[in-house]
């Protein structure tokens, strides 16, 4: 890899080298399976080092695998960004919301929504969190077989039932799974289709799929909103929360249509995501036996066989490096990407307006410059001291700057809760022989399940 800053200048600009044809025919059958642009990412990396330019049609883009590039983006020129075209297009879904709003509708979002993610309020869902994960822990037979990803993902709804909604998993929160679920399979269909919100309304059967799917889910939760606002009482879930806060400046509240979008997005983001962490933890514990058996030495020396607390998360430190080192191998945020509004320059680069910008996590996270012996599985590398020697934009599986995840604080919490409750009475072993890849949508899911065998301790 070479990090040699080459520099093409054309048309006033300076660009970094890259792919000489344009990518979608050329490059998309030389440099990566359809479907996981992962693989185009790390040739990228590889190939040009710390910045690569190609292009996709008529757009330029740059895909930075180096620290200091992103946090230009990032937290330096955040006012000369937007969102990128495909985390747009994800307002078909979440309108919106956290993850999708830009500009002024982002900052009064952000600010109605901070007291439902404030930190004490976070702390409150901690038994709810080790309750479930009993009550699944309690369910498993020893020496049965089963996709730890399908049992993550139910255990995660489960959560999000309790701790967004004050619910158990009702009919209504199923459909909202399966009414989302439905939506991510035309996801990439959405994503790939220009200018798709100006087709939607065509008798093409994949949208016509979106749109009844679209049209059950927004009925399921406008209800429930509706539910929650004639109670008017406080049930202690984030949603009377939201419901409950105001604008700081205006004193504002958030309309029917703004809750019902940031329901979806906090849905989807506390559902899957950490889903899908705890999924790929079991997964790698399960390949490093030396590794987990400190995670169970761990965990029994501070719980003493009790279930655990929020109290015991300081003392559980080498169950949340386990879960660091996870997230550092399997990010369930993979990549990100910001666009341009203005020229900028980014290093020795200056770049036209519209231009997208694309990192990976899953990428840099691997980048041997910053964790040696980049795939082995190594928890220390999460103690205190490695990580204050190590620049921020190297290990950032929830973002950064103004946009850094809301709830990043409930999900460090969910995971280590989760790990030592399971991780008190079983030890999930692989079954052999099968196939183990990443499916990068939205989130990084495990393309084909993980089969294990729940092994007791």
């Amino acid at each position: 890899m070479t990090d040699t800053p080459n520099i093409i200048e054309r048309d006033g600009y300076r660009f970094p080298p890259g792919l000489r044809m344009n990518l979608p025919f050329y490059a998309t059958h030389r440099f990566f399976r359809p479907g996981n642009p992962i693989l185009l990412f790390e040739y990228l990396a590889r190939t040009y080092g710390k910045a690569a330019h190609y292009k996709l049609g008529p757009s330029h883009i740059l895909f930075l695998n180096d620290p200091d590039y992103i946090r230009e983006i990032l937290v330096m020129q955040p006012q000369n960004f937007i969102k990128e075209r495909t985390q747009r297009r994800m307002k078909i879904l979440l309108g919106e919301g956290l993850i999708t709003s830009d500009g002024e509708t982002h900052r009064r979002q952000r600010r109605i929504a901070a007291p439902a993610f404030h930190r004490q309020r976070i702390q409150a869902y901690a038994s709810m969190i080790v309750d479930r994960a009993a009550a699944i822990r309690d369910q498993w037979r020893p020496q049965a077989e089963v996709d730890i990803s399908a049992e993550m993902m139910r255990l995660s709804l489960e959560i999000v039932a309790r701790t967004l909604f004050a619910q158990e998993v009702t009919p209504d929160i199923l459909s909202i799974n399966h009414e989302v679920n439905a939506i991510m399979k035309i996801y990439n269909l959405l994503i790939a289709l220009p200018k798709a919100e100006s087709y939607l309304h065509l008798p093409v059967p994949g949208l016509m799929r979106f749109r009844r799917a679209r049209k059950r889910l927004d009925a399921v939760v406008y209800r429930m909103i509706e539910e929650h606002r004639r109670s008017g009482v406080d049930r202690g879930d984030l949603l009377s929360m939201l419901i409950r806060s105001r604008d700081e400046e205006s004193e504002s509240a958030m309309s029917n249509e703004q809750l019902r979008d940031e329901v979806l997005t906090i849905f989807l983001a506390g559902y899957e995501t950490m889903a899908n962490a705890l999924s790929w933890t079991w997964m790698l514990l399960a390949q490093n036996p030396e590794a987990e058996a400190k995670f169970h030495a761990e965990v029994d020396e501070v719980l003493q066989g009790r279930i655990p607390t929020l109290e015991d998360i300081p003392q559980l430190r080498y169950t949340e490096m386990v879960l660091a080192e996870s997230m550092r191998l399997y990010p369930p945020a993979w990549a990100m990407g910001r666009q341009c509004v203005t020229d900028v320059e980014i290093g020795p680069y200056r770049l036209p307006p519209k231009t997208f910008f694309l990192f990976s996590q899953y990428v840099i996270q691997r980048n041997a410059e910053y964790f040696p012996d980049p795939l082995r599985f190594e928890p220390e590398r999460f103690t205190p001291e490695n990580k204050a020697g190590r620049h921020k934009f190297v290990y950032f599986p929830f973002g950064g700057g103004s946009r850094q995840c809301i709830g990043e604080a409930f999900a460090w919490m969910e995971g280590i809760l989760v790990l030592a409750t399971l991780g008190q009475r079983f030890a999930p072993r692989l079954v052999p022989g099968q196939p183990l890849d990443v499916e990068p949508k939205i989130t990084l899911r495990p393309k084909h399940g993980i089969r294990m065998t729940l092994q007791p301790r």
